[in-house]
């Protein structure tokens, strides 16, 4: 029972940093989602550290398409993160089945975008936005999880030639070491709807049309636009994406 409240139970997910567990509040009655910190790891003070900052970044986001963080604490000696429960499908899981319709794909990194752009308001920089760090709920409403490795201004995540996300969703500035900025998220939103409109990860340099030739000219102009090697190239901010989005 963590912190005398709340009941572990199954397995859920594990990451290169912690397990999720499923569990249930005895206080208030209901299910949740309880990450614990992989035991092997909390000798270090920056693996506690980085673990504490994501529990702090993301509770003090409130927005419909991100995770809610519900409570944090210790158990002992092992932190955990208490948040809501789930479907424990993703986009992922979508992708896997193939190439998703352009309506779906354009409201899906609506909300994505909409939330990162409350996110960047508050300072705060995911650094690995990528279908599985997308969950959906029973009725298939994304939301936006996994803040374990993002750089707020708490996190003390700044140091150049630091390397931290998912190679494939990475733009060519965090390749080469420099401090993760929005831009940065907005290229992965690219990669992402790549990958959502053809089943894979593009291949450096590769372009939509050429991948797709049937999707329509303004959604691919996005698409590359947000993928451009050149961050002055990208989009403002995630509302200008999301409104270009939706241009008609």
């Amino acid at each position: 029972m963590l912190g005398g409240r709340y009941e572990l139970r199954g397995v859920l997910g594990r990451g290169g940093m912690a397990e999720v567990r499923e569990g249930w509040d005895t206080r208030l009655g209901r299910a949740v989602a309880i990450k614990l910190m992989d035991p092997a790891l909390t000798a270090l003070p920056e693996n506690r550290r980085r673990f504490e900052a994501e529990a702090r970044a993301a509770a003090r986001l409130h927005h419909p398409h991100i995770v809610v963080v519900h409570d944090s604490g210790e158990h002992e000696g092992i932190p955990f993160i208490v948040m809501e429960r789930l479907s424990g499908r993703t986009v992922a899981d979508l992708i896997a089945q193939g190439p998703m319709p352009t309506a779906q794909i354009r409201s899906l990194l609506g909300d994505v975008l909409s939330a990162l752009s409350a996110a960047h308001a508050a300072g705060i920089v995911h650094r690995d936005i990528k279908p599985a760090n997308i969950l959906l709920t029973d009725t298939g409403v994304p939301k936006v999880a996994d803040f374990g490795i993002a750089k707020s201004p708490d996190s003390g995540h700044t140091a150049t030639g630091l390397v931290i996300g998912t190679l494939g969703y990475l733009s060519p500035q965090r390749l080469a070491g420099r401090p993760a900025t929005a831009a940065d998220d907005l290229y992965a939103v690219g990669v992402l709807a790549f990958e959502a409109l053809t089943g894979r990860v593009p291949a450096p340099h590769e372009n939509l049309a050429a991948a797709r030739p049937d999707i329509e000219p303004a959604l691919a102009s996005v698409v590359q636009r947000a993928m451009a090697a050149d961050p002055r190239a990208r989009f403002a901010d995630a509302d200008q994406m999301r409104a270009a989005l939706f241009a008609v």
